[in-house]
């Protein structure tokens, strides 16, 4: 069912009439087909880019939607109701287009921001390695300034849309310790540069997820963002904006779920009442609507914060973290209301199920939100 939102003004309204116009005739239509045969929608976010749906937050000088995060998260979040793979990637494509608006140069941004946000080309975001996930510090990546430019050897992990993305933000150690790691945004096409074959993953089965292996590969001086050390404050306030794109999709994963369990419940009857008449079940329902409830108001809090100045970087782990748990709870909720029907490929649920449970892991851990959480509460 349609969710009845809170919009800002009428603009903001007719871009979530045209992103479920969308999302409906484009991307709900073969969902299914990609998901099980785990096969990569070729130009479909060409489609997006063209529609102004990929560069929403950036402003509409460089090609951008100009929309504030509140309106941004909610198109995620419906483009996530009906393919949770391309509203991540979707996500990690505004990721991925952060440290170059926020930190490149005027000629860095007038090279490539324009083409990442209308969509000619897409950017992935190359932070983990295979022994560095949480603790980004720890990174192993190591760029060496040589002939005007850098030699990079090392490995990274975990990148949606590696081997496809034709920009990829690359976080390599130039120095010792917490502050010698920097930020390049690195072609596809690089030499030295090879992708792993995809991850056999859990589920967001259609947009692929590799490693990328440099081997001495020459990176130019002109792609360097920010200065060198300054990689990892560049990748953590990037995070805190990704961390609320992933829960808006989470939500948007959730919101699926529970319409399927409705529409199941309405129709399915049980000693001759339909089972959404027990009250056994209906309460069910009601607890999953509370959590996509609380979850949407959660992100659209952190949103609001970020769209008006304001630190959000606590409200963006909570956000994160209660929508990624309400989403595990309640795709889990909507198998036990389907029963066995639930439990096959026959019935959506059991994907989404399946989806939700990486949103507890990437953009940082759950058991990371917490601790963000309780540094902030620490140091008040």
């Amino acid at each position: 069912m349609a969710v009845d939102r809170l919009l800002p003004d009428d603009e903001a309204r007719d871009l979530i009439a045209l992103t479920r116009d969308i999302a409906d005739k484009r991307l709900a239509p073969i969902v299914d087909e990609h998901e099980k045969a785990e096969t990569y929608p070729m130009g479909l976010f060409a489609e997006l880019g063209a529609a102004g749906l990929l560069g929403l937050p950036y402003p509409v000088e460089w090609d951008g939607g100009g929309q504030p995060y509140e309106v941004y998260l909610q198109v995620l979040e419906e483009l996530a109701a009906r393919w949770a793979a391309v509203a991540v990637a979707t996500s990690v494509h505004g990721l991925a287009c952060h440290p170059l608006f926020h930190f490149g140069t005027d000629e860095q941004k007038q090279r490539w921001l324009p083409d990442l946000l209308n969509g000619k080309l897409i950017g992935a975001y190359s932070l983990s390695e295979p022994q560095a996930g949480s603790d980004a510090a720890a990174l192993n990546c190591r760029a060496v300034p040589a002939d005007g430019g850098y030699h990079v050897t090392g490995t990274k992990a975990w990148i949606t849309h590696g081997g496809i993305a034709d920009l990829y933000n690359l976080f390599a150690r130039t120095g010792e310790g917490s502050k010698g790691i920097s930020c390049f945004l690195v072609a596809r096409d690089t030499d030295g540069l090879t992708f792993g074959r995809p991850e056999e993953k859990m589920g967001l089965h259609a947009v692929p997820t590799t490693s990328a292996t440099y081997d001495d590969a020459i990176v130019d001086t002109d792609r360097l963002i920010g200065v060198e050390g300054q990689g990892l404050p560049i990748a953590f306030s990037a995070l805190d904006s990704g961390r609320l794109g992933i829960a808006a999709c989470a939500t948007g994963l959730a919101q699926s779920a529970l319409d399927a369990a409705i529409e199941y419940a309405q129709e399915r009857t049980t000693f001759g009442r339909k089972i959404i008449d027990h009250q056994g079940l209906g309460f069910l329902l009601a607890d999953m609507a509370a959590a996509v409830d609380s979850a949407r108001a959660t992100y659209l809090d952190a949103a609001r914060r970020r769209d008006a100045g304001q630190p959000y970087s606590r409200a963006a782990a909570t956000a994160k973290l209660v929508a990624t748990d309400a989403a595990m709870k309640v795709t889990t909720d909507a198998v036990q209301v389907l029963g066995g029907n639930g439990y096959t490929r026959d019935f959506r649920v059991e994907r989404l199920m399946r989806e939700a449970k990486i949103t507890q892991i990437f953009e940082g851990t759950n058991q990371i939100q917490r601790l963000v959480i309780s540094r902030a509460l620490a140091h008040g």
